[in-house]
């Protein structure tokens, strides 16, 4: 899943010279011959390309953690993993302008301690939610995020919400009852840990937008990483269970992929505006399908197929309108 932070771009433009003049045409051995500069990426062509990277390496992730939480507690597996992630964001806080003191200084303590146990306890019960639920279904679920954060915001930030997006969110949660499928003879209380982690993400993703109003994103980062460690690692210890050896290059990947993914995203978020990597971000849903059928061999339902698309659609309208009213207000 995807956690919250910063940029990325796409297609290489090949540039080539060739100068040539009337002697050259009329002695062709006097022509100078084509002058070929070196390829050169716009921003946007890598900020695209990091963003794919981000979610390939975010669905190579999620296959991972699958495995390690359908063999170990999902308490353990998260707080290895929040130690990489932890080491990372001290690694991009020390060589960041001002270093590490820069980074801790924060006009909301309080508000970004408890992003980061709220990040972490996301991050737990969606490990849980991979091992019990399956992981094409909580990705499928995980997709209505941007609906409940629309919905939150109203009343936690004082934003206003039109009718359009109204409708949209109206639409999206429709969609995630499909996909529950909750008349089903088969539905599992299981399928809530999904939307119990998108609905916590969501709350995360609404409390990162209220102190970033004051605080850097280096800050904020910094904080969901570090605190997040260490608020695992008071309780993870009590669920120590020995790793067996042929599972430590899995944690391995499995860290690594952490750093990566978020140091790809990061990136994008650089280079492009939001509005043009969230939709691309709905890819992971695409990938880490095909993960699940393949290396889990899920299966896929006509109600999960179809919850989706009607979530996705309905994600990425809020997600255009809030673009266009941004665009406005800032002309206005």
């Amino acid at each position: 899943m995807p956690a919250a932070v910063d940029n990325g771009g796409f297609p290489a433009h090949c540039l080539s010279s060739c100068r040539s003049d009337a002697s050259a045409r009329s002695f062709p051995s006097l022509a100078v011959q084509p002058e070929t500069k070196p390829i050169r990426m716009t921003n946007n062509t890598r900020g695209y390309l990091f963003v794919l990277a981000a979610i390939t390496i975010f669905a190579t992730q999620d296959g991972f953690t699958k495995f390690l939480g359908g063999h170990y507690p999902p308490i353990l597996v998260t707080m290895i993993r929040f130690w990489a992630f932890a080491l990372f964001v001290t690694m991009m806080a020390a060589s960041s302008p001002g270093g590490i003191r820069a980074a801790i200084r924060t006009k909301h303590p309080v508000l970004q301690s408890l992003r980061g146990v709220l990040l972490v306890s996301e991050i737990a019960v969606a490990v849980l939610a991979f091992a019990k639920a399956g992981l094409a279904m909580s990705q499928a679920i995980f997709q209505s995020t941007p609906l409940f954060v629309t919905l939150l915001s109203v009343p936690m930030l004082g934003e206003k919400v039109g009718w359009r997006r109204g409708t949209a969110v109206v639409v999206g949660l429709i969609g995630v009852l499909v996909i529950l499928n909750p008349t089903g003879l088969h539905f599992d209380l299981y399928l809530l840990l999904p939307l119990i982690a998108a609905l916590m993400f969501a709350l995360y993703s609404i409390m990162t937008r209220a102190v970033s109003r004051d605080d850097s994103a280096t800050t904020s980062v910094f904080y969901a990483g570090f605190v997040g460690a260490i608020a695992i690692s008071t309780v993870g210890p009590f669920f120590w269970v020995p790793i067996r050896p042929e599972d430590w290059p899995a944690v391995g990947v499995l860290c690594i992929c952490g750093a990566l993914s978020h140091y790809c995203l990061i990136r994008a978020y650089g280079l492009l505006e939001a509005v043009k990597v969230q939709p691309i971000t709905y890819l992971q849903l695409v990938l880490s399908v095909a993960v699940a059928v393949v290396f889990f061999h899920e299966v896929l339902t006509v109600n999960m197929v179809v919850g989706s698309i009607i979530v996705v659609g309905a994600g990425l309208y809020t997600i255009w309108r809030e673009y266009a009213l941004e665009r406005r207000a800032r002309a206005a």
